[in-house]
């Protein structure tokens, strides 16, 4: 057992609490994870605020890398020493879902976060967040949530791709499957939202148009890969056509989870276009359509969870892209701080403001 620092939310709606955690040393199958860095997402936020339900306390922090400290018996892919990326939605293999090969809609990917984790220093039990318990000096998970660290990426750059690098990317790729010579519109330019930016440039995408509320966002979006610019409005959907020949996009992808948000990306895509969704909006966000009008406009439009990705799969593929300096990690990030910053970063995420702030231990 041994005694760390980590941000916990003792209950829905509560402030974090940066503690001391007692962590144990790994059993069977399981690996034991120095942190180098963790980032904050919008994941986290949801499910300070209720809108993703997990057990609590928790240790929130879904997205990170470190090094190995220690595995228990039967971890054969990591040892001592490795770097070592976190998979938060580790798949069975064995549900429906998994035999059908998608597995980023394993049925007990989540099953990890509802275990015991950790002690309180009073003693009291805690759980994992999203399985990985990001947000502390170091974590235990079980294997399946580990994945090898891949060569020449730092560490603290490789936190970004278990979850933001990995959705935006597996948005474009895998859900939209955006082809060459295609415009896609972008709402949003968050962490995900500034990988679904350079994702659609490496897609070959002839034009990609960003739209965030923030003004101040578009530097940050153009060096990510966006040709054009639109500042959320209600005139948006509009602006998005009138930049397409009047038409619309061919594929809008939406980074955002808000009702609105999602009814105006499906409306700024041209008759037959696609609209793909990875923001994660509450059970109020309330998004309507009627029936007349999906027929005559023929759009798709379509969930995305986890980007649809196989990370095992996919990570080697978006690490090539990263060394060959197709896909910049550093620019996503805006900030660089410490747990007790955390608050900070989830409301400067409400106000639009930044890109991915990273946690650096």
């Amino acid at each position: 057992m041994a005694r760390v620092r980590a941000a916990v939310l003792p209950a829905v709606g509560s402030p974090l609490e940066v503690t001391e955690i007692d962590l144990p040393e790994p059993g069977p199958g399981q690996v034991r994870v120095k942190l180098a860095a963790a980032g904050v997402c919008h994941s986290d936020l949801s499910l300070t605020n209720g809108t993703m339900r997990v057990p609590v306390p928790a240790v929130l922090g879904h997205e990170g890398a470190g090094t190995v400290v220690s595995v228990g018996a039967d971890v054969t892919h990591v040892a001592p020493g490795d770097g070592a990326v976190l998979n938060w939605a580790p798949s069975c293999g064995r549900c429906p879902a998994c035999a059908r090969g998608e597995v980023w809609l394993c049925g007990d990917a989540l099953t990890g976060a509802g275990t015991v984790h950790a002690r309180r220093a009073d003693g009291g039990d805690l759980y994992p967040g999203l399985n990985v318990a990001a947000f502390a000096e170091e974590t235990v998970v079980p294997s399946a949530c580990v994945l090898p660290a891949p060569d020449g990426i730092p560490l603290t750059d490789a936190a970004l791709l278990g979850c933001a690098v990995l959705t935006g990317y597996g948005a474009v790729h895998h859900s939209a499957r955006v082809r060459e010579g295609e415009r896609v519109a972008v709402y949003g330019a968050g962490g995900v939202g500034l990988a679904t930016l350079q994702a659609a440039r490496i897609a070959g995408a002839a034009q990609v148009i960003a739209v965030d509320v923030s003004p101040a966002k578009e530097s940050l979006a153009r060096a990510a890969g966006a040709t054009d610019f639109v500042l959320a409005s209600d005139t948006t959907a509009r602006d998005v056509r009138a930049l397409t020949g009047g038409e619309g996009a061919d594929v809008a992808v939406e980074c955002v989870g808000r009702a609105v948000t999602i009814r105006t990306a499906w409306e700024s895509t041209r008759r037959g276009g696609r609209t793909t969704v990875v923001g994660i909006g509450g059970k109020d966000q309330q998004v309507t359509f009627h029936a007349l009008e999906l027929f005559h406009w023929g759009r798709t439009l379509s969930g995305c969870v986890y980007g649809d990705t196989d990370p095992a799969r996919d990570l080697p593929v978006i690490a090539d892209h990263v060394r060959a300096g197709r896909l910049d990690l550093g620019l996503m990030v805006t900030d660089r701080i410490g747990l007790a910053d955390i608050p900070e970063a989830f409301a400067n995420m409400v106000a639009g403001k930044g890109g991915r702030a990273l946690v650096v231990f």
